[in-house]
């Protein structure tokens, strides 16, 4: 595995995280790269690696994406929030401890 797979392990966990912790499950592709770059360097990436990383997490079953004439809006499913919250694993999408 390399690095780079690593990092987009940990992104996908991230972008995860961040619609599990909106009140409405919900944010905008633009949400999601802005609150990935405020994360810091190990986090940030292209518009386009966050765009690939939301379309791997829906083809995984672990969002919804809808297109409202170009706002790419990101919704969380159940199977994703197991996930975030560390009871479900998914390959490709790092492990988050329990209790963290």
């Amino acid at each position: 595995m390399s690095l780079s797979d690593i990092k987009a392990e940990d992104r996908r966990r991230e972008i995860l995280r961040l619609l599990a912790a909106d009140k409405h499950e919900t944010a905008s592709e633009d949400m999601i790269d802005r609150a990935l770059d405020a994360m810091g360097m190990a986090f940030r990436a292209s518009r386009a690696q966050v765009r690939t990383d939301l379309t791997w997490l829906s083809e995984q079953g672990l969002l919804k994406l809808e297109d409202l004439g170009g706002l790419i809006l990101a919704t969380l499913t159940q199977y994703g929030h197991d996930v975030a919250s560390g009871d479900a694993v998914v390959p490709g999408v790092s492990r988050r401890p329990r209790g963290r």
